[in-house]
């Protein structure tokens, strides 16, 4: 499916995988508050999707995403600090909507990733990007900063590189990008797609109800200490131990059976 705006491509296939691809490859793939309220459309929906097992984001052309599109920008320099707010709170729900998602997010890297665009990858569960990928936190160099975006780099990377690469605003290559967890795996750009399949296939041997609740339980225990979080997590493994999913889980495993979520 084609968004009406000509910025993304929605496939789905047989198995649940749906790949939301970015296609706007002449302005290097960058979003504007077009493409942002879409995408969070998109994510939301699919998240919603009980057909859905696998979210795959891809980009056509060059660049994964260069961020901020130059003529949103050009209209955010004569904004309001109301109308800023807005339009920054409009990149937060985008971020939150792909971070969210119950379902497993794949970002599939095949060239540059600035800016906001490194928040699209650090808001996926998985990243892999092809060798020749390159990644800059360059707000600071426009005198800005990578502000709505922080959370999810933060995350992804840790506090000390972000102190050096959000103040540098310098490039770093995909290898650097993996030392630093931004990346999962770095393949050769003819391999992407089939690196993509072998995670996807990782992914649909487990149980997407499980998946749903693992990263829930991420995002509720995450820089929290362990005692604060005891009684939460406690109740959350007898829960699931005692639903449907769990229960065809561990019997399909005594049983020496695959699951009823494989399908063959």
């Amino acid at each position: 499916m084609i968004d009406p705006q000509n910025s993304l491509r929605i496939d789905r296939d047989d198995r649940g995988v749906a790949t939301v691809t970015l296609t706007r490859p002449a302005v290097h793939n960058a979003f504007d508050d077009g493409l942002i309220a879409r995408l969070t459309e998109v994510f939301t929906t699919l998240g919603a999707d009980a057909v859905v097992r696998v979210v795959v984001l891809a980009a056509e052309g060059k660049s994964f995403s260069a961020g901020a599109d130059l003529t949103w920008m050009q209209r955010m320099a004569g904004y309001s600090r109301a109308e800023n707010l807005a339009d920054a709170k409009g990149l937060a729900a985008m971020l939150e909507a792909i971070d969210a998602c119950p379902k497993p997010t794949v970002a599939l890297v095949q060239g540059p990733a600035f800016g906001g665009g490194v928040g699209l990858v650090a808001a996926c569960d998985i990243a892999i990007g092809t060798a020749d990928a390159a990644f800059s936190l360059s707000e600071v160099k426009l005198g800005i900063i990578p502000a709505v975006i922080s959370p999810y780099v933060l995350a992804a990377i840790g506090p000390r590189a972000c102190r050096r690469y959000m103040l540098t605003g310098e490039r770093f290559d995909a290898e650097e990008a993996h030392r630093l967890g931004l990346l999962h795996e770095v393949v050769g750009r003819e391999e992407l797609v089939g690196a993509g399949e072998v995670m996807i296939a990782a992914l649909l041997k487990a149980g997407p109800l499980a998946q749903a609740a693992a990263k829930d339980l991420l995002r509720a225990v995450s820089h929290r200490a362990p005692d604060a979080v005891a009684d939460d997590t406690a109740a959350r493994i007898a829960d699931i131990r005692a639903s449907a999913e769990g229960q065809e889980g561990l019997t399909a495993f005594l049983e020496k059976r695959k699951p009823a979520w494989i399908k063959e």
